[in-house]
Parts: C-alpha cells; structure tokens; sequence
C-alpha cells in the first residue's frame, strides 16, 4: 500500500513538472509610445532573456497586522483583547511564474506590432508538449 502511494506521489510530481507554462496577460496598451524597430528589438531582449535563463525576482516586504482577537484565560474565563502581529520576510517567485510573465510581454508586443501594421511581426515560440 506504502509503494502504491509514493508511485501516485512520485508521477504526480513528474506530470506537474511537465505542464506547459501559460502566458500571463499584459496589456499591449503599455507599448503604444514604441515604433515598430523598437517593438522588435524590445521582442528580441526579451527572447534572449529567455534563452539565456530566467533568474527569478526576489521581493522582500513587511507587514504589520492589528487585530482583536478572543479565547479562553488561563483562569477558566474567556474574554476579548487586541492582538498586534509584525511580519517580515522574503518571496520569490517561481520560475514558472516569471516565465509566464516573460511570455506575456512577447504576446502583447506582438499585438502593439500588428495594431502598429508593422513589416515584422515577432511571434513567440510555443513550447512543445512534453
């Protein structure tokens, strides 16, 4: 039963790892002030970001949270009191998640080309299945 479990485990990781990566949306709107030698050469930096290995962004932040919260005291009563939360950390996207972002610049830049009736159209490379 044990090996049956990590062999669902084991393919379940290995088919998760083999997904395709979906374009996030941009909105082709931001590269409007752009002329059409610009679009493709913005097309092409992107590409070979791509092509050279994407580094994921790290994003550190801090929160602080306040709150009031309830529950039962030591001494067998309940009772109400604020509560006072400070959060610091790092998140890092993945590369899945910067790849997807990747894509969708080269998708909106696409369009910004073809709105623009550009003589070049750049078109993102479809990966294959796997």
């Amino acid at each position: 039963m044990l090996r049956l479990s990590l062999l669902a485990m084991g393919v379940g990781l290995i088919s998760a790892c083999a997904t395709t990566v979906k374009p996030t949306y941009v909105s082709p709107t931001q590269y409007q002030a752009l002329n059409c030698v610009q679009l493709a050469a913005e097309f092409d930096r992107v590409q070979n970001y791509i092509d050279s290995g994407v580094q994921t962004p790290k994003r550190t932040g801090m929160g602080v949270g306040l709150g009031l919260g309830g529950g039962w005291g030591s001494r067998g009563g309940w009772g109400i009191g604020p509560s006072i939360s400070v959060n610091m950390g790092q998140s890092s996207d993945t590369k899945k998640t910067e790849l997807s972002r990747l894509y969708g610049q080269q998708d909106a830049l696409s369009q910004a080309a073809q709105f623009k009736n550009c003589p070049y159209v750049p078109k993102r490379a479809i990966e294959p299945k796997k």
